[in-house]
């Protein structure tokens, strides 16, 4: 085992236990092959959405917003034979 890594322990409810076992099954894998494969995932997942949020927030800094009025004529419009575009910065 390489020296590089370190043991997380975590209570999980019985199903996703269960889940999980039958996915190593049928990958061929071990379990924490799978639970590596799925934290890490998680991890870029939640990494990722911080980085949208801090641009989200810099863009309504920098007075990059759409005004909701805007965003809701255009929602309101679809599906309707007058669809708007899509409103803009």
């Amino acid at each position: 085992m390489p020296t590089d890594t370190k043991v997380l322990t975590a209570h999980v409810p019985i199903a996703l236990a269960q889940k999980v076992e039958a996915m190593a099954v049928r990958l061929e894998r071990s379990r924490g092959w799978v639970m590596k494969q799925a934290l890490a995932a998680w991890v870029d997942q939640e990494e990722e959405r911080h980085r949208m949020t801090l641009e989200a927030l810099a863009d309504v800094d920098a007075g990059r917003v759409i005004d909701q009025q805007a965003v809701q004529a255009w929602a309101d419009s679809l599906g309707t034979d007058a669809v708007l575009l899509p409103p803009k910065t």
